[in-house]
C-alpha cells in the first residue's frame, strides 16, 4: 500500500470531528458558504467522490447521468429540508449511501444507468435534506444552493477523473481498494 493511501486512511480514522457535515451550525447563507459547505464534512466528500468513481466504472451515459441525477435530487432534498418537512433517518441514509456506494465500487457492481440514477437520487435526497434543514428561513436559499451544487459537481468530476485515470493506467484495483476504504469509512462514521 503506498504512503499516500496509508496517510489518507489514517486521516479518516482519526477524523471524528470532521465526521458529519450536518452539524446544524455555521454559516448557511450566500454563495461562498455554499461553496465551502460540501467540503466541511468527510461524509459528504466521501459520498460525492464515490458517486464519481462509480459513474466512471459504469461508463457510457452514466458519466453524466448519475452525477447529474445526484445534484438535482440533492437540490430537491434541500428544498424539502428548507421547507420544514422532516425526512426520517437522514443521517443514517447518508451513512448508508457511503457504505453502499463504497461496496458498489469495491465489487464493481453494475446496475443499469436508470437504476443507478434512482439509487443515487434516493441517497441525494438525504444529503440535500440534511443541508436544507440547516438553512435559516430568513435567508435566500438560491446563492447557497448554487454554490453547494457547483462544488458537488466538481467533486463528482474529480471522482470520475480519478476513476478514468486509474483505468487508463491499469490501476483499476486501486479504485476497488478506494471503494473498500469508502465503505469502511461509512462503517466507522456509523459507529463513532
Amino acid at each position: 500500500m503506498n504512503k499516500t493511501l496509508k496517510a489518507g486512511l489514517v486521516l479518516l480514522i482519526f477524523s471524528p470531528v470532521m465526521a458529519f457535515a450536518h452539524t446544524g451550525g455555521g454559516q448557511t447563507s450566500g454563495f461562498q458558504h455554499g461553496i465551502l459547505h460540501p467540503i466541511s464534512g468527510i461524509d459528504h466528500l466521501l459520498a460525492m467522490i464515490a458517486v464519481g468513481l462509480w459513474a466512471s466504472q459504469l461508463g457510457g451515459r452514466a458519466y453524466w447521468a448519475v452525477p447529474s441525477t445526484f445534484v438535482v435530487a440533492m437540490i430537491l432534498g434541500g428544498m424539502i429540508g428548507f421547507s420544514g418537512v422532516f425526512i426520517p433517518f437522514t443521517e443514517e441514509g447518508i451513512l448508508v449511501s457511503i457504505l453502499v456506494l463504497g461496496l458498489f465500487i469495491a465489487t464493481t457492481f453494475k446496475l443499469s444507468t436508470n437504476t443507478s440514477m434512482v439509487a443515487v437520487g434516493l441517497f441525494a435526497v438525504f444529503h440535500g435534506s440534511a443541508h436544507g434543514v440547516e438553512i435559516e428561513p430568513s435567508v435566500s436559499t438560491l446563492p447557497f444552493t448554487a454554490g453547494f451544487a457547483l462544488v458537488t459537481m466538481v467533486i463528482h468530476l474529480f471522482g470520475i477523473g480519478l476513476g478514468l485515470a486509474m483505468q487508463r493506467t491499469n490501476l483499476v484495483l486501486f479504485v476497488r481498494w478506494l471503494g473498500g476504504a469508502i465503505a469502511l469509512s461509512g462503517i466507522y462514521l456509523a459507529v463513532s
